[in-house]
């Protein structure tokens, strides 16, 4: 194996964009007598013979598979991808797709090397995010405010964000949320802003899930970035909130964790007390 094969492995499939996911659709995703296919890389990522035929009714098998290896196992590296590909005897797509890869993973680790970089020395040069930045209303350079979840909407749920604060913030629970639209200095860039919020100062996420959601850049973005910080889920971090019918499919790359659900007459009951006790688990 080579320094570069090395390397990859420890970067995260979330490097790899669309483009190249889509492109390993039209590889993986035609039935083909002689050449291995989408199934054949399920099965070496341990997904069962049910889950594989779940697949089978997607329009792009292989990007449902990536999406979903990728949200539940902290071993979905692009590095491992290339060896399962090579282990199903698809060198051909890994030779194909090896300098689109290769560009995609550059990228990424450009962006986490501009994030980790300190702000240059120059007065005269401003920064996007200042040194000792207020981000939200009540920041205190000395002790940033933390939340006890960052609420990941689009702005037409926003009433039932409203009845989230009342039942959350203004009752016993007494947590505190950290609402976009709310908690947040306007003059921000946004992207950089959430990402800090998310990352360190938010104990876990609950995402607002509905149509609008789905067509949701901002959204999009927010759950990505908050899966990539805890591959599968496995800290509990995020909390998926259905509060309305939906009619188009639930995002695949939440699908294996938990729902609190609100649609349902029978069990509304016991959401709030459910979400609040989700909330206040100890990190």
């Amino acid at each position: 194996m080579s320094d570069s094969d090395l390397h990859l492995d420890s970067v995260p499939l979330v490097a790899l964009n669309m483009s190249v996911r889509k492109k390993l659709g039209l590889y993986l995703n035609p039935k083909n007598a002689v050449a291995s296919d989408w199934m054949a890389v399920a099965e070496r990522m341990d997904f069962s013979y049910l889950e594989i035929k779940n697949f089978e009714g997607s329009r792009n098998p292989t990007l449902m598979v990536l999406e979903d290896w990728q949200a539940r196992n902290t071993d979905a590296t692009v590095g491992r991808l290339l060896s399962i590909l090579m282990e199903v005897d698809r060198k051909d797509i890994v030779v194909d797709l090896r300098p689109l890869i290769d560009e995609d993973v550059r990228k990424y680790l450009d962006s986490l090397k501009k994030k980790a970089e300190p702000p240059l020395q120059v007065p005269e040069v401003d920064s996007c995010v200042p040194r000792n930045p207020a981000l939200t209303l009540d920041d205190d350079p000395e002790a940033p405010e933390m939340f006890d979840a960052f609420i990941c909407y689009c702005q037409s749920d926003f009433k039932f964000v409203h009845e989230m604060i009342r039942e959350l913030e203004q009752t016993e629970y007494k947590l505190k949320l950290c609402v976009f639209d709310r908690d947040v200095l306007p003059g921000s860039c946004v992207w950089t802003i959430t990402s800090e919020l998310i990352e360190k100062r938010c104990k876990r996420m609950v995402v607002v899930i509905s149509d609008e959601y789905l067509d949701s850049d901002a959204c999009d973005f927010q759950t990505k970035f908050a899966l990539s910080l805890c591959p599968g889920a496995r800290s509990k971090r995020l909390i998926p909130v259905v509060y309305k019918p939906m009619t188009k499919p639930f995002p695949s790359i939440l699908r294996f964790l938990t729902v609190c659900d609100y649609t349902r007459p029978c069990t509304q009951a016991w959401f709030w007390v459910r979400l609040a006790k989700a909330l206040s688990l100890p990190k």
